[in-house]
């Protein structure tokens, strides 16, 4: 059983789950005209259930993957693909859907592999026939840059989770003397080179001391809400639409996440910024 999460992890959850209604319904009026198949991915599906809070204040809720699961009307996915690198996860998920009677799959495997598996398949003969709606949400920084590229120009809607506070900010140190496994761990994880990083999060300005002129580097302000605004320009460039973001904060309001879902299609991102927005204004 996964333990995580404050109340915006309901949010995340409910944000995906009026969506996918709402990507339902309108697939029931053409995916028989048109002979697309659909198809629900989750990348971190996790064991089917959440823990939250600990000891008296404990609390169990559904995950995500059992909540898409439930939606039956108008219809339902025709396929569920359910990706959990751990074991444990992945075998009480599939434990836990067994008597389900509906075409899943659970995967233990890491999701960077299969994400990139989809994009390929997706740009295959077979593939054109399928739409996908697909949910990524680690718990940090496991979704490397690259795997989101073989998706670029795909029937895809997917929901990202964005670890801006609790991945990126954590690494930038404010004096820029960042470890070399963390730099790797950024440029992996937004696909860009040290170079780019440094200049994008970076001040230098010079300063005269006893001993001469100096160069200080000081981290940039807002750098949270900076790597939210520089992931989403990102995936601007593989998908034609992105919607503001659903902005995850904890009990002392500081920002954790940032919750995009990226579409080439118009009218998709309109509904998933209405719902968003909603939630934002909670």
């Amino acid at each position: 059983m996964n333990e995580f999460g404050g109340k915006w992890t309901d949010a995340k959850i409910e944000i995906l789950v009026e969506y996918a209604s709402a990507y339902l319904i309108i697939m029931n009026k053409y995916a028989n005209r048109f002979g697309w198949n659909l198809l629900y991915f989750d990348g971190f599906a996790g064991s089917g259930y959440i823990t939250k809070g600990s000891n008296e204040n404990k609390k169990v809720i559904l995950g995500a993957a059992k909540r898409i699961l439930a939606i039956d009307e108008p219809r339902s996915f025709d396929e569920y693909y359910f990706v959990e690198k751990d074991t444990h996860n992945a075998q009480e998920l599939k434990g836990s859907i067994s008597s389900i009677n509906k075409k899943v799959y659970v995967v233990n495997e890491d999701c960077n592999a299969k994400i990139s598996s989809m994009g390929r398949f997706l740009k295959s003969p077979k593939g054109k026939n399928w739409k996908i709606l697909a949910y990524i949400d680690p718990c940090g920084m496991q979704l490397n840059w690259n795997s989101l590229t073989s998706l670029k120009e795909s029937n895809v809607d997917a929901w990202i989770l964005v670890p801006t506070g609790m991945g990126v900010n954590r690494l930038l140190k404010k004096d820029g003397k960042i470890s070399e496994s963390w730099i790797k761990k950024l440029e992996t994880f937004l696909g860009m080179s040290r170079l780019d990083i440094l200049n994008n999060f970076y001040n230098q300005t010079d300063v005269f001391t006893l001993f001469g002129e100096e160069k200080v580097t000081t981290k940039t302000e807002r750098a949270v809400e900076k790597s939210a605004e520089l992931y989403m320009n990102r995936l601007s460039e593989l998908f034609k639409y992105v919607t503001e973001p659903y902005v995850l904060k904890n009990s002392s309001n500081s920002i954790m996440f940032h919750f995009f879902m990226v579409s080439n299609n118009k009218n998709a991102v309109k509904i998933a910024n209405e719902i968003t927005n909603k939630y934002n204004n909670k």
